[in-house]
């Protein structure tokens, strides 16, 4: 019996509109895993051609290459230049579920003493001399 050929699957190859790439990133970005993006960012050059990406960014074909593989690990600016290259912006929102950033305050009811806590700019609680400088703000507990 003769054994069945295969081919191997290029994601790149099926990326053909804005909406299709916007989706294939965003799809990486939710996974949350940093070389999925990478390798995502990767399958999109490819498909958007990686030497006119190499042009617009003033990157080198090859180092793109490195950079947006599986193994890869590209700079933020890389990516951001790769991202205005293929004509996609990186936007923020907020998640579900998440804590409070420090320094926030509800307007719908006044905090108690109780219920604040001091915490540095980064969000530590308030320890014996903070070495990372700057105020303490007050988030609640």
């Amino acid at each position: 019996m003769a054994r069945p050929r295969t081919r191997a699957w290029d994601v790149a190859a099926y990326l053909r509109s804005r909406d299709d790439v916007a989706a294939y990133l965003e799809a990486a970005l939710d996974d949350g895993d940093a070389a999925l993006v990478a390798a995502a960012l990767g399958d999109i050059a490819r498909a958007s051609g990686m030497t006119a990406i190499a042009r617009d960014t003033g990157l080198g074909r090859e180092s793109l290459y490195k950079a947006l593989s599986p193994k890869g690990d590209p700079e933020f600016a890389t990516v951001l230049k790769v991202l205005q290259s293929i004509g996609l912006k990186l936007h923020a929102s907020a998640a579900s579920g998440t804590r409070r950033l420090a320094g926030t305050v509800s307007a719908l009811s006044p905090p108690s003493r109780d219920t604040l806590a001091p915490v540095c700019r980064y969000g530590l609680p308030r320890c014996r001399g903070c070495e990372h400088g700057s105020g303490w703000s007050w988030v609640r507990t």
